[in-house]
């Protein structure tokens, strides 16, 4: 008879890339429960608190720091050690008045530190729309997470408002729909994937094409020093308008 379920235990050598441990140390580490980010784009919550940090020296210090109620995940306390936390995350220490937004570098995900107003509200990029019942629009966004959008007229095109791969700003920890970006040129973007990930800068140009999929058509991004630097439209993230709506680190 075989074996139910998932995986509860995962070695060193073939976690993600992304996970800021050393591989030869020791054999095994810990894996993340199923939510909303995939194993290959998410990190565990004891590694953030234990590795990232620094909050902690083993995982049975970090897993006392989660149990005791010391650390919230997009404004929601959090209690799951395992909890994955992925890309535009918000982690905030409370005890200490500390808030980091979850973002992309060369090194994988890091943590980068933001002020207090700035943790009230987080970035989306839909992934996904659909038409459910009553012609309401449902929109499918990278951190697993839903959100509808009421229609007043389904058969009025111009209700019809949002692209996938747009970006929406929701509140902290009500995810009130705050402000919609689209993706187009001259707004500001950051590179999620790829060589140059962790880049980010203005989209100069969308280069389209016949018969291409939209999600890989190579977009080119001008960085504030005149840098630039092309990858495919998948690997974009809308970050603002004109300019940023959120602090960024400096490009190395």
């Amino acid at each position: 008879m075989g074996k139910k379920g998932g995986k509860k235990h995962l070695k060193r050598s073939p976690a993600p890339r992304l996970w800021p441990i050393h591989r030869k140390e020791a054999v095994w580490t810990v894996r993340p429960k199923p939510g909303a980010h995939p194993i290959s784009s998410c990190i565990p919550l004891t590694l953030v608190v234990r590795d990232m940090l620094g909050f902690a020296k083993t995982r049975k210090e970090a897993k006392t720091i989660v149990s005791k109620e010391r650390v919230k995940v997009d404004g929601k306390v959090q209690r799951e050690e395992l909890f994955p936390i992925g890309l535009m995350d918000i982690v905030s220490i409370p005890d200490i008045k500390e808030d980091y937004r979850v973002l992309p570098s060369g090194k994988g995900l890091t943590l980068h530190s933001i002020e207090e107003d700035e943790a009230k509200f987080k970035l989306c990029r839909i992934e996904n729309k659909t038409v459910v019942k009553g012609g309401h629009t449902q929109l499918n966004l990278h951190d697993g997470t839903n959100i509808l959008i009421p229609v007043k007229d389904p058969k009025k095109p111009e209700e019809d408002i949002y692209r996938t791969l747009d970006v929406l700003t929701l509140g902290v920890p009500n995810r009130e729909l705050l402000d919609h970006i689209r993706l187009n040129v001259g707004n500001a973007a950051m590179i999620i994937g790829g060589k140059n990930v962790g880049k980010h800068g203005k989209i100069t140009e969308i280069e389209e094409k016949l018969g291409q999929k939209r999600r890989e058509l190579l977009v080119t991004i001008k960085d504030k020093d005149g840098n630039i630097f092309k990858t495919i439209l998948n690997y974009v993230f809308i970050v603002g308008k004109a300019e940023p709506r959120i602090s960024l680190p400096e490009v190395d």
